[in-house]
């Protein structure tokens, strides 16, 4: 969500936001079909982002719910009416709207998901130097715009060089954690574990990682370790 101007990791004070600046990360499997022809399924993926993508930077509150609960969530215009307090008829109306806004939005005609083996190549070597925390090598697979974000703090910068600074300085616990795989919001996803002191890996954070073409355009960072049941993500890392 773009909350203004950028920020810097100095400029960063630990400040939190209003839980209505976001929308929390959904995982696929809730949303997607098990199984089906690939090509459905990458469709019905960017669905599902750009869904996301629009409700947080582009409606009010109400066409946000309603498309949200509507197109991702399927639930019947019935139920949302119930649940928002309002009528069938003016539900549809805000879903005409929410989509109406969704047909315009082409965001920068980049295609973001990963569909494809290069792109789940990137995100490999993205895993890789994460883990080995070679920072060199992460930034290089960043786009020239890539921004990050860290729910629920007032936190948001952009550009390779900018996130590791981030990364080298106050980001620098992050230094020895795991990631285990899923997927949330259509895109790759992970769980992050930072090194526990009593021993293994304990939650972090739930990555949220946007790709275009050959490199990572977004990366995004959930600290709501309750969000890990959710996503079937293990309580604790024993190694």
């Amino acid at each position: 969500m773009d909350m203004g101007p950028s920020g810097t990791t100095d400029t960063f004070k630990h400040e939190t936001l209003p839980e209505s600046a976001w929308i929390e990360p959904i995982p696929d499997d809730r949303v997607l079909p098990e199984d089906g022809d690939p090509a459905e399924l990458a469709a019905a993926r960017e669905t599902v982002r750009l869904a996301f993508v629009t409700a947080l930077q582009h409606l009010p509150a109400r066409q946000r719910a309603v498309l949200i609960l509507r197109e991702v969530l399927r639930w019947q215009a019935t139920e949302v009416a119930e649940l928002l307090d309002t009528t069938v008829a003016s539900v549809n109306s805000a879903l005409q709207r929410a989509r109406a806004t969704l047909a315009r939005l082409q965001p920068d005609d980049r295609e973001l998901g990963v569909v494809d083996a290069r792109q789940q190549a990137l995100i490999a070597r993205y895993v890789d130097a994460f883990e080995r925390y070679d920072i060199t090598s992460l930034v290089a697979l960043l786009h020239e715009d890539a921004v990050m974000s860290m729910p629920p703090y007032n936190f948001w910068i952009r550009g390779p060089e900018e996130m590791g600074r981030w990364f080298l300085g106050q980001g620098a616990g992050c230094r020895g954690s795991r990631l285990v795989a899923t997927a949330a919001n259509g895109c790759a996803a992970f769980g992050s574990y930072k090194v526990d002191p009593d021993g293994g890996h304990a939650p972090w954070a739930l990555q949220v990682i946007e790709v275009s073409g050959d490199r990572i355009v977004g990366h995004h960072n959930f600290l709501d370790t309750s969000l890990f049941a959710a996503f079937g993500l293990p309580a604790h890392l024993d190694d």
